[in-house]
């Protein structure tokens, strides 16, 4: 696509906000149970389960589409120069591969985020503490449960997954949550008491009404905002918002969150998540965002924890984008070689982050989704539509947007986010027939033509396909960014060293764009 069509394009794509519509009303619930662990480095490590192979039901909150699949209209066609990098570290993660682990369970859900000296990787059920210099493993991997060891009840006993590894760059501090699958439900976030993820943490646990699926959590100045998808046994009951009391939580405190359930018309949100040294606007609410009908729908969250009755979700507010089609419908179309098995696209939600960044002069979020670009349902390929956001707490503006699908192997599974200068990054997931499922990553600086991405870099090929009877793939992956810096950026997901079902091998690489200094 040219230029000049590309901005004609962008040029019509108006938002419609309409009156703000309150999303039903805020629910406050306390911790049930709170307390400060002993030094995580001295707690027995319960070790990685290693018993049972077994597949995490994927609970679907809508069925995949049925409608016929329509090209992308908005595919780049013209791949610029390879994306000019400088690499830092390229190492095992958790996974086959980093020393005796054996992966018990699918799909890895391969999370992870730096922090001044470490970087904290978290798979499905275990996670393990890094160097971020060198490299070398400071801690684990040991069961996500050996976190809350000694703090009693179901995040104690339980170890379900579904995990999110964040760092509160703007305190120094590790988020590490995650939920609980047997009832009684329940979410557990610990919060170090400081900048190692080795030490000591604030523990917490809040009760959960129902099901609480694909946890999301988002750093912001006021809260830590999460995002769930709530099921009733098998009924899919709707998205909950939740704002949990950062400043109550750093300081080891009595701690509540406030909460909004949406009704089943809204599913898979994502909460803004804040990069770099600068705040949100004074009163600026967390976002969080969806996708609809070739459209981003745009929800704000103001919390009040003096006050909860105070609080308000509003949206959504629609943003008309490029018009697509879900990657495989939504459910498993990717190909890989020598085998019939199709991987899981999990194309139905946007992946996870919705990355926030205030440049002082305007504030942006950028997030992406897979989308079907070519061929038909039997064989197609499949690219990354990505998206940058201004405005997010005016009139919200589509700055840009595009799909990025250069040949014909399938991209799936991506995490964006920007540096400080502006520099767009995406990693993801490649596949084809004839290539086996590897990792790479692009981006673009800002004097790019808008809608465009540069030449891709492999931060691994993968050397095996996953074979018969298990689809499910990531079902995320992360990248995050130096909170010392503010241009590296840390790439974590999951490839396949060999042939084979339940031996999933992780990848963590780092590296920073040209420019950003």
């Amino acid at each position: 696509m040219t230029r000049k069509c590309l901005f004609s394009l962008l040029a019509g794509l108006l938002v419609f906000a309409g009156p703000a519509r309150s999303q039903g009303r805020p629910e406050t619930v306390a911790a049930s149970h709170q307390d400060v662990s002993p030094a995580l480095r001295d707690i027995p490590a319960v070790p990685p389960g290693v018993g049972l192979q077994r597949e995490i039901p994927l609970r679907r909150p809508y069925p995949p589409e049925a409608s016929t699949p329509s090209a992308d209209p908005i595919k780049q066609t013209l791949t610029g120069p390879l994306a000019t990098t400088t690499a830092g570290l390229n190492i095992q993660g958790v996974g086959v591969g980093l020393g005796n682990f054996a992966d018990c369970c699918a799909p890895p859900d391969t999370n992870g985020a730096v922090g001044a000296t470490q970087y904290v990787q978290w798979v499905n059920l275990s996670f393990a503490v890094f160097d971020k210099t060198t490299g070398g493993l400071l801690m684990g991997p040991v069961a996500g449960n050996t976190l809350w060891s000694g703090f009693g009840g179901p995040c104690e006993t339980s170890n379900s997954g579904d995990p999110i590894a964040q760092y509160d760059k703007a305190a120094g501090r590790w988020v590490l949550a995650q939920p609980v699958f047997t009832s009684p439900y329940q979410y557990c976030i610990a919060v170090s008491t400081t900048s190692d993820a080795t030490g000591t943490y604030n523990r917490y646990q809040f009760p959960m009404a129902n099901f609480p699926d694909y946890p999301k959590l988002g750093i912001w100045s006021d809260a830590y905002y999460a995002s769930f998808n709530m099921f009733n046994g098998n009924s899919f009951a709707g998205a909950q918002a939740c704002a949990f009391n950062r400043t109550a939580m750093l300081a080891g405190a009595a701690a509540n969150m406030v909460c909004f359930q949406n009704s089943t018309s809204v599913a898979s949100l994502l909460p803004a998540d804040l990069d770099g040294a600068t705040a949100p606007p004074a009163g600026s609410p967390n976002f969080f965002m969806n996708y609809g009908t070739n459209s981003l729908n745009l929800f704000r969250f103001h919390v009040d924890f003096a006050t909860p009755a105070n609080s308000t979700f509003t949206g959504p507010v629609n943003i008309p984008v490029a018009s697509f089609s879900a990657a495989c419908s939504g459910g498993a179309c990717i190909p890989q070689p020598g085998t019939s098995q199709k991987l899981d696209s999990l194309a139905d939600r946007l992946m996870y982050r919705l990355a926030y960044r205030n440049f002082t002069t305007y504030d942006a979020l950028v997030v992406n989704h897979s989308v079907f670009v070519s061929g038909n349902r039997r064989s197609q390929v499949d690219g990354i539509r990505w998206y940058e956001i201004r405005n997010p707490n005016g009139t919200p503006s589509l700055h840009q947007q595009g799909t990025y699908s250069p040949d014909t192997n399938s991209r799936w599974m991506g995490s964006i986010a920007m540096d400080k200068v502006g520099n767009i990054v995406v990693g993801y997931s490649v596949s084809s027939g004839s290539l086996y499922p590897s990792i790479r990553f692009t981006g673009r600086a800002p004097s790019d033509p808008l809608g465009t991405l540069q030449g891709e870099n492999t931060l691994i090929n993968g050397a095996g396909s996953q074979l018969a009877n298990l689809s499910r793939w990531g079902d995320y992956s992360s990248l995050s960014i130096d909170p010392v810096d503010d241009c590296t950026l840390w790439y974590t997901t999951e490839y396949l060293m060999n042939n084979g079902t339940f031996n999933w091998s992780t990848r963590i690489g780092s590296f920073k764009f040209s420019g950003c200094i």
